[in-house]
C-alpha cells in the first residue's frame, strides 16, 4: 500500500471585520457556514464527500457554544451525515485543526476533511468564559507553581520586549510596516482570490479586511499610551486587533484529489508543536520553528515565506532575532496588527494567505507559526505542488 499524504486543494477566508465593525451582528455560526459553502463551491466538491469538519474556536460560550463546528455544518445546509468537532488550542486553534486533519488523512481515518475556524470577538468578547461567573481557570496549585496572580499576554509581550531589547520605536516601526504591506496587498488585488466577501443584513458587502489604517506611521502611533505597564512599549497600535472572521481549508489525500479531478495547491510537509514559559507565554514560536526545521531537514534559507502571527510586535521581532530569517520574507502581505486576529479563525486565515501567496509567487516551501495561550506554538511547513 502506498504511503498516504495530506494536500490542500482550496483555502478561503472571510475578510476580517474590526471590533464593532461590519461583521459585529453576524452570528459566528452563519459566518462559519458562509466560508464552508464558499470553500466547497470553489473546489467543486459535494459537501457530502467530507468525512469531518475540524473547527477552531477559543471562546466556546454563548453563540459559540454547543459545538459550533457541527452547528455551522447544519446551518450551511450540508448533509446531516457530515460530522464536526470544535477544538481549542487558544490562538492556534485552526492551525491545530489543519494538523489534526493532516494526521487523519495520513492515518487513513479520512479521505476528505475540512479544517478551519471562527471567532466573533465583538459578540463574544475575550474572557467571556471567565466573566460568565462559573469559575476561574487558574487554581492556586497552578498560580503557585509560577508565583503569579494570573497569566497575562500583554505582560508577556512586555517581557519579550525587555528580553530582546526591543524599543517602543522599533515595535511601532514593525506595526506601521504591517499596515503598509496590507495596504499594498489590497491595492494590488493579491488577496481577492482567497476572500469570500460577506453580504451584510443591510445589503452592503464586506469585501476587504477592515482593520487597515492607511498611512500609519511611527509618528502617528507615538501618541498611544502603553496598556500593560506605565513605562512599557505595548499599546493598541502595535498589538493584534480584536476582530471577527472565519477561514477554512479543504484537505484530502493526493489519491483522492486525482480521483475527483482536483489539482492540489500544497502538501502538508511537516507539523510540530512546542511549549515554553507560560508566564512570558508568547515565545514558543521560536522553539517550534527550530523543531519544524530540524524535523523537515530544511534550512531557514530553504523557506521562501514565513507567517508568524503578530499577536504583539515583539513576537515576530524576537522570532526574527533568534531564527535569522530574511525580514522581507516575513508576513509579506501584512499580519494581525493590520488585518486583525479573530482568535479561533486566525490559524486558518494565516494558512489561507500562506498557500495563496506560495501559489501566486511559485514559492516551494512556506512556514507558519503562532504563539498560543499557555505558552505553546504550532509550526507547519507546506510544500507547493
Amino acid at each position: 500500500m502506498s504511503a498516504r499524504d495530506a494536500v490542500i486543494v482550496e483555502a478561503v477566508r472571510t475578510p476580517v471585520g474590526r471590533r464593532k465593525g461590519s461583521l459585529a451582528e453576524v452570528h459566528p455560526v452563519d459566518l462559519s457556514a458562509h466560508v464552508l459553502n464558499a470553500l466547497v463551491t470553489r473546489a467543486g466538491v459535494e459537501p457530502g464527500a467530507v468525512d469531518d469538519v475540524i473547527w477552531g474556536c477559543v471562546q466556546q460560550v454563548g453563540a459559540q457554544s454547543f459545538n459550533i463546528g457541527r452547528n455551522s455544518v447544519l446551518a450551511a445546509g450540508w448533509p446531516e451525515s457530515v460530522p464536526a468537532t470544535t477544538i481549542d488550542r487558544q490562538c492556534g486553534s485552526s492551525q491545530q485543526a489543519v494538523h489534526f486533519a493532516a494526521a487523519g488523512l495520513m492515518s487513513g481515518q479520512y479521505d476528505v476533511v475540512v479544517a478551519g475556524g471562527v471567532e466573533a470577538m465583538t459578540m463574544i468578547p475575550m474572557g467571556a468564559g471567565v466573566s460568565s461567573g462559573v469559575g476561574f481557570p487558574y487554581p492556586p496549585s497552578l498560580l503557585g507553581r509560577y508565583d503569579v496572580e494570573t497569566f497575562n499576554q500583554g505582560i508577556g509581550a512586555e517581557m519579550m520586549a525587555a528580553k530582546w531589547s526591543l524599543s517602543r520605536e522599533a515595535c511601532d516601526e514593525f506595526a506601521a510596516l504591517s499596515h503598509s504591506r496590507l495596504a499594498s496587498a489590497i491595492d494590488r488585488g493579491v488577496l481577492e482570490a482567497q476572500l469570500a466577501p460577506v453580504t451584510l443584513p443591510d445589503g452592503s458587502v464586506l469585501a476587504a479586511d477592515e482593520g487597515l489604517r492607511r498611512g500609519t506611521t511611527v509618528e502617528s502611533l507615538a501618541g498611544l499610551k502603553p496598556v500593560f505597564q506605565e513605562d512599557g512599549v505595548i499599546h493598541a497600535g502595535n498589538s493584534s486587533q480584536i476582530s471577527d472572521g472565519a477561514a477554512a481549508l479543504l484537505m484530502m489525500t493526493s489519491e483522492k484529489a486525482a480521483e475527483l479531478g482536483l489539482t492540489p495547491i500544497a502538501r502538508f510537509h511537516t507539523g510540530v508543536l512546542a511549549g515554553d514559559d507560560p508566564v512570558m507565554m508568547l515565545s514558543a514560536p521560536i522553539p517550534a520553528t527550530q523543531k519544524a526545521l530540524s524535523r523537515s531537514g530544511l534550512s531557514v534559507d530553504d523557506i521562501g515565506v514565513f507567517e508568524v502571527n503578530e499577536a504583539f510586535a515583539p513576537v515576530p521581532m524576537a522570532w526574527l532575532a533568534e531564527i535569522g530569517a530574511d525580514p522581507a520574507k516575513l508576513n509579506p502581505n501584512g499580519g494581525a496588527i493590520a488585518i486583525g486576529h479573530p482568535l479561533g479563525g486566525s490559524g486558518a486565515r494565516i494558512m489561507t494567505q500562506l498557500v495563496h501567496h506560495m501559489r501566486d509567487n511559485g514559492i516551494r516551501y512556506g512556514l507558519q507559526t503562532m504563539c498560543e495561550g499557555g505558552g505553546m506554538a504550532n509550526a507547519t511547513i507546506l510544500e507547493l505542488l
